[in-house]
């Protein structure tokens, strides 16, 4: 018999369940404001650095924001629509792949379309900065899912559909390992290169700056045949 292997969660992880059960549970209330990065720290007795990865990892949900001077807020939310993403989907078959891609190109090309035609400069700004992570953790493939999820759901949040967001939660565990593996491939197995990544998500990124639609529902769905290329060859082997 085969057993899924069992991965110890990190610090953020566990920080950022806790944040997100307070949040799902109603104890933490939409508007409400949440504590310093540093009074958060004390509370939970991690240094600074875990929680600033369990916001980012909550801001990529959709689920809080961070105002510029004024600190950072819980977002309005439907409860069912909250899952679990950092319950990380270990172990994929190619069924499960095939039906993730599938489900990834639907979604997230029309998301793409709406987001060139719904965007503000503040989503633009999210996008810029996640870009930025992924250049600077080029060599790290885990820091580098992290950068691409918030890309991801970045790109999500500027369609402007609650619904469109709460269907990207739903699929974004799984989203998060396919999207770190492929960046652990693309770094050790050779068929692939991390700046092609980067340079797919800079023109999704372009396409949807410049309120083109079909151009950036055009490079998504490039983006995406891509990393289903890497995966599939990489799992044939």
């Amino acid at each position: 018999m085969k057993y899924k292997q069992i991965k110890p969660k990190k610090i953020y992880e566990e920080v950022a369940d806790t944040l997100l059960e307070s949040i799902r549970s109603g104890e933490l209330q939409p508007g409400e404001k949440l504590d310093s990065v540093q009074q958060l720290a004390e509370s939970f007795q991690v240094g600074r650095s875990a929680i600033r990865e369990a916001l980012t990892s909550l801001r990529a949900m959709g689920l809080i924001e961070m105002r510029q001077g004024e600190g950072t807020y819980v977002k309005a939310f439907e409860p069912g629509g909250i899952a679990f993403p950092l319950q990380r989907v270990l172990l994929m078959n190619e069924a499960d792949l095939q039906n993730l891609m599938e489900v990834r190109k639907i979604l997230e090309t029309g998301i793409a379309a709406s987001a060139a035609k719904n965007r503000e400069e503040t989503d633009l700004e999210a996008m810029k900065q996640a870009l930025a992570d992924m250049v600077a953790n080029a060599g790290d493939p885990e820091q580098g899912e992290k950068a691409d999820l918030a890309f991801h759901f970045a790109v999500a949040a500027s369609a402007k559909n609650e619904l469109l967001l709460s269907l990207m939660n739903h699929v974004s565990d799984m989203t998060a390992e396919s999207m770190r593996e492929t960046r652990r491939i693309c770094l050790y197995e050779a068929c692939a290169t991390v700046d092609q990544l980067n340079q797919q998500h800079e023109a999704i990124y372009k396409a949807i700056e410049s309120k083109k639609a079909d151009e950036s529902q055009r490079a998504m769905a490039e983006h995406l045949s891509y990393v289903e290329k890497v995966l599939n060859e990489f799992m044939a082997k």
